[in-house]
C-alpha cells in the first residue's frame, strides 16, 4: 500500500481484474464507494475524498476497469455493464463489508444504477451525479431531439480506431476540454490536466474507456431493469453539455425513495464546479457518524488533494 497525504492506494483483485483503488478514512467507518466517469479516474473525487474521510467514513475510489492504473481487459465483451456492476459488488466484499453507500458520476453513475438493480443487498444508499436512470434516458431519447443531438457522439464511439485517434489528438489540450465544458474553469488546474493526460495516455486506456460505450450498445444487461427501492439522492448540474435536464423528471415510479437536487449553475463536472455544495449534500444525505464534524466544517473551502 502506498500513501499520498490523506489518501492511500491499494491494488485489489476483484471479479478477475486488478483494480487500483484510492482509500481514505478510518477502516471501521461506514463504507462509501466513489465511482468516476468518462474520461476520468479516482482523481475525479479529489474534492470529496478528504472531507468524507475526516467525517468518519471509509472512502474507496477505484480506477474502474480500463482506466489509469487498473487492468484493461482486451475486447469489448470485457466491459459489459453486468461485469462492471459485479466489480463494484466484489470491491465492497473485498473491504470486508456486506453493504456500502455507492456514489457514481457519469459512467460511474450508470454502473451505480446497475449495482442497485443487480445487487440491491449491497447498496445501503445510492447517490447519482449527472447520470440518467436507464428508463428515463430511453424516454428522453425518444421524445427529446436535443437529447438525441447531444448523444450523437455515442454513435461515433462505435467505430473502430477513429475515436481513439481523435481523443489522442486532443490530449495536449485536455485542460481546454474540461475548462470549456465547465461552469468553473478555474476548477481544473494545470496540475489536474497533467494528471488526466497521464491517465489517458496509459497503454490501452483509450480503447478500454471507449469500449464502455461499445459494450453498452452491443450487449444488454442480463435482466430487465427493476424498481430501485433504496434511498437515493440524484445531484444534477443543469448546464450539462451531454445530458438534458428532462432526465431528472418523473422518476419516482422507478425510484420511489428519491430526492433530486438540481444545481442550476453547475455543468456535467458537478463535483468540480461546486465541490463544497456536493460534499455537503453527500454528508447530509449519508448522515455523518456521531461525534464528527458538521457538513460545513468537514467540507472545508474548495478542499482538494495535494
Amino acid at each position: 500500500m502506498t500513501r499520498s497525504g490523506e489518501v492511500a492506494f491499494q491494488d485489489l483483485q476483484v471479479n478477475g481484474v486488478r483494480l487500483h483503488v484510492a482509500v481514505a478514512g478510518p477502516t471501521s467507518g461506514p463504507l462509501v464507494v466513489l465511482l468516476h466517469g468518462f474520461p476520468e479516474f479516482w482523481y475525479a473525487w479529489r474534492h470529496q475524498l478528504p472531507p468524507l474521510a475526516r467525517a468518519g467514513y471509509r472512502v474507496v475510489a477505484p480506477d474502474m476497469r480500463g482506466y489509469d492504473l487498473s487492468d484493461k481487459p482486451v475486447g469489448v465483451e470485457g466491459y459489459k455493464l453486468d461485469l462492471l456492476a459485479s466489480d463494484v459488488a466484489e470491491l465492497v466484499r473485498a473491504q470486508g463489508r456486506e453493504r456500502a453507500v455507492v456514489v457514481g458520476h457519469d459512467w460511474g453513475g450508470v454502473v451505480a444504477w446497475q449495482v442497485a438493480a443487480s445487487f440491491p443487498n449491497v447498496v445501503a444508499k445510492l447517490v447519482i451525479l449527472n447520470a440518467p436512470h436507464p428508463k428515463a434516458f430511453r424516454r428522453e431519447l425518444a421524445r427529446n431531439p436535443r437529447q438525441r443531438r447531444k448523444s450523437r457522439y455515442v454513435a461515433l464511439f462505435q467505430l473502430p480506431f477513429l475515436p481513439e485517434f481523435l481523443i489522442r489528438r486532443m490530449l495536449p489540450n485536455v485542460a481546454e476540454f474540461f475548462r470549456g465544458t465547465s461552469t468553473r474553469p478555474e476548477g481544473f488546474t494545470d496540475e489536474d490536466a497533467q494528471r488526466y493526460r497521464e491517465a489517458l495516455s496509459r497503454p490501452g486506456a483509450l480503447t478500454a474507456m471507449i469500449n464502455y460505450y461499445r459494450a453498452l450498445v452491443r450487449f444488454r444487461p442480463v435482466s430487465a431493469f427493476p424498481r430501485i427501492d433504496v434511498s437515493t439522492l440524484l445531484i444534477w448540474g443543469e448546464k450539462d453539455v451531454a445530458l438534458e435536464p428532462g432526465n431528472t423528471e418523473d422518476l419516482h415510479k422507478w425510484v420511489p425513495n428519491l430526492r433530486v437536487v438540481r444545481l442550476p449553475m453547475a455543468s456535467h463536472w458537478v463535483m468540480s464546479d461546486e465541490p463544497v455544495r456536493v460534499t455537503n449534500l453527500l454528508l447530509d444525505f449519508l448522515g455523518a457518524p456521531a461525534s464528527t464534524a458538521s457538513p460545513a466544517e468537514a467540507s472545508g473551502d474548495n478542499e482538494m488533494l495535494p
